[in-house]
Order: C-alpha cells, then sequence, then structure tokens
C-alpha cells in the first residue's frame, strides 16, 4: 500500500473514533439530562444504653518527680479498685493520658525557678448500667479524682434503629419525588441510584445532653450526681436517583 493511501486510511479511523467519542459524550450528557434527585430524611429516637465518662486526677505539686509519680498511682490504683468494685469489667476502664510535668515558679530578679513535678491521668469509664454513673463518680471523687467530665450516651447497636431510620428516609424521598414530579409535569421512571450520607447536622453518633445534678438524698459519701440521659437521635439521609421518562 502506498504512503499517501496508508495516510488517507489513518484519517478515516481517527475520523470515525471521533464520531464514537462524540456520540459517547452526548449520550452521557443525555442519560444526565434525563435524570431527577431528590432527598429525603428519617430520625429515630432511642434511649442510650452505655454511659461514657472520663475519670482523672492532677496531683499536688511534689518536690521530686518520684513523689508525684508515687502519689498519682497510689491515688489512681484506688480510683480504678473502686470502679471495679461498682462491677465495671477491666475491659471498660482505658488509660486515655498520662503526664509527668515540671512546674516553674516565676521569682523576680531569677526568672523561672523550678517548683516540683506534677502528673495528671485520665481513664475512660465505659457504664453498661445507667443507674451506676452517679456511684461511679461519687466513689471515684472519694478516692482522690478531681478531673471529671466528657460525659456522653450511646447506644451498643445502633443497626436497627439505622434501618429504620434509612426507611423513613427513602419514603420521604419518594413522596417528595412524586409530588414535585406531579408539580412539573415530569413522569418518573425507575430509580437509577442510591446514595446515603453520614448522620447529618450532629456528631456521630448523636448525643442527647448529659444533665448533671447533686442528689443530696442519696447518701453515698459526699452524695452521688444524677444523671439525666434523655433519649439519642439517630438520623439517616438518603438521595434517590430518578429517570425520566
Amino acid at each position: 500500500m502506498k504512503k499517501g493511501q496508508i495516510f488517507l486510511v489513518a484519517l478515516g479511523i481517527l475520523a470515525i473514533a471521533g464520531v464514537a467519542a462524540t456520540a459517547v459524550v452526548m449520550a452521557n450528557q443525555q442519560n444526565n439530562q434525563d435524570r431527577f434527585s431528590v432527598t429525603g430524611s428519617g430520625t429515630v429516637y432511642a434511649k442510650a444504653d452505655i454511659a461514657n465518662i472520663t475519670v482523672g486526677l492532677r496531683t499536688d505539686v511534689k518536690k521530686t518527680a518520684a513523689e508525684a509519680t508515687k502519689d498519682s498511682t497510689e491515688k489512681m490504683n484506688a480510683i480504678i479498685t473502686s470502679i471495679k468494685d461498682l462491677g465495671i469489667e477491666e475491659k471498660d476502664v482505658k488509660t486515655t493520658d498520662y503526664s509527668l510535668n515540671p512546674v516553674y515558679n516565676w521569682i523576680d530578679g531569677k526568672g523561672q525557678v523550678l517548683q516540683g513535678y506534677q502528673v495528671s491521668q485520665n481513664v475512660s469509664v465505659k457504664v453498661r448500667d445507667l443507674d451506676k454513673i452517679g456511684e461511679v463518680i461519687a466513689k471515684t471523687t472519694e478516692q482522690g479524682a478531681n478531673q471529671i467530665g466528657n460525659v456522653s450516651f450511646t447506644i451498643d447497636d445502633e443497626y436497627e434503629l439505622k434501618n429504620e431510620a434509612r426507611e423513613m428516609a427513602i419514603e420521604k424521598a419518594k413522596e417528595k419525588a412524586e409530588m414535585m414530579a406531579e408539580q412539573a409535569g415530569m413522569k418518573l421512571g425507575a430509580v437509577k441510584s442510591v446514595y446515603e450520607s453520614a448522620d447529618v447536622a450532629y456528631p456521630v453518633p448523636m448525643y442527647a445532653n448529659a444533665k448533671l445534678e447533686m442528689a443530696s438524698d442519696q447518701a453515698v459519701g459526699l452524695g452521688a450526681p444524677s444523671i439525666q440521659t434523655g433519649q439519642n437521635e439517630i438520623r439517616v439521609e438518603v438521595t434517590l436517583v430518578y429517570e425520566i421518562k
């Protein structure tokens, strides 16, 4: 075959490929134009069955690091023992922070002067019996805990709750799509795809606010706080993409 003929054949192949590519792009654009998406959300509420709380201590300033460590160890061991005495398993108690730091004072004419050392230690506690939250706070405080916070409430198994919220979200999205299609004069075809987003508006999982009140009529040392767990909110958002006839 001559060079001129080869060149013409090559040009023909490129032209055919270009036409095919253009057809694919136009088809995709047409498909995208024939799509209609709508979003719906479903929310369910349920009472929490697990409480999470951080219990810790910060020692007084000690002359040496060894003294600060000894003081912290003795108090934290007593705190953990009191937690376990309430029936909380070892797997549900975890150290989340431990620090030994020098403490300085500023003295005129001398600048920073080492005063001593201080230990800060925190443990996270998972309380599966919600009736014991107040006791955990009271007992650990009696043993030297002076940093307690980050109270939050979770649901051990949210699977069924999320399924229920998802079903509600899909139904709402379908109702919305039918109403909007009717108002716009469109005809809905089949659902071509479904997208589910993470929980919206609140952190995952969604916690009710904890309310702590000191109950003076509960005789556990300093008095056990009364913890109000409220309800957890589980929300699922779903987007349905319809084909337009």
